[in-house]
């Protein structure tokens, strides 16, 4: 299964939720992955955090290829350009910076894949939309100004996409506040993919809480 640069976007805009993972397991980091493409988000963020992360994407996406084509990985917490090339390398589908990186811009522009930057300013975005990104990451999403540094932007800026990571929680009044701003999406972590639900295997509860959190998101839109 392909997934082009306007099909990820498009997933990751329906489902409304993007699953920020990371584990030094690949069997633990398979079944959470496919947890949450049960629960309704087939599009999960997978992150690069510390030694070999990279080989053990690798060997994520390679099974994930393989078993589940409909889901779609991508690599968060890259910050150089270099890094960005192995992971698009080993099949990465959208990369994510917790900053503004032109040159991971211009390497995923070269190779049709979404690049979603971390911006905290108004500048910043301007910045991302001349480099071609249609969904900027708000980052830190709760300190850079919440939900109403969001709606102020989309006042003089209306084409705006942004998905905040930090700061929405998966209950249903974050979610309407949040997505009320006007929000595309939002990157959500351990407190959606929870460490004590990780360290009991319980991969049921994980896919429970991410389509509950898909519910209400799409509750939310229907009522705005």
């Amino acid at each position: 299964m392909h997934h082009d640069r306007l099909t990820v976007l498009t997933a990751l805009e329906t489902q409304g939720v993007a699953p920020v993972f990371y584990h030094s397991d690949p069997d633990v980091c398979l079944n959470v992955i496919r947890a949450c493409a049960r629960g309704g988000a087939p599009v999960v963020e997978f992150t690069n955090r510390g030694d070999f992360a990279c080989d053990l994407f690798g060997d994520i996406a390679r099974e994930l290829q393989k078993t589940d084509p409909h889901i779609i990985l991508g690599i968060g917490s890259v910050v150089d350009a270099g890094t960005a090339a192995l992971f698009l390398n080993r099949g990465a589908r959208f990369v994510v910076s917790p900053c503004l990186v032109p040159e991971v811009a211009r390497v995923c522009n070269r190779r049709m894949t979404a690049y979603f930057p971390g911006c905290g300013s108004v500048t910043e975005i301007g910045q991302a939309h001349e480099l071609g990104c249609e969904i900027v990451k708000l980052f830190p999403g709760a300190s850079v100004g919440g939900a109403d540094f969001v709606k102020a932007v989309m006042g003089p800026m209306p084409w705006t996409k942004i998905m905040p990571t930090g700061g929405v929680d998966p209950d249903e009044a974050s979610i309407a506040k949040w997505f009320g701003s006007g929000i595309v999406a939002a990157g959500m972590g351990s407190k959606l993919v929870t460490d004590a639900a990780v360290a009991a295997g319980d991969w049921a509860g994980i896919e429970a809480n991410i389509r509950q959190v898909v519910e209400a998101i799409g509750a939310v839109r229907n009522r705005l």
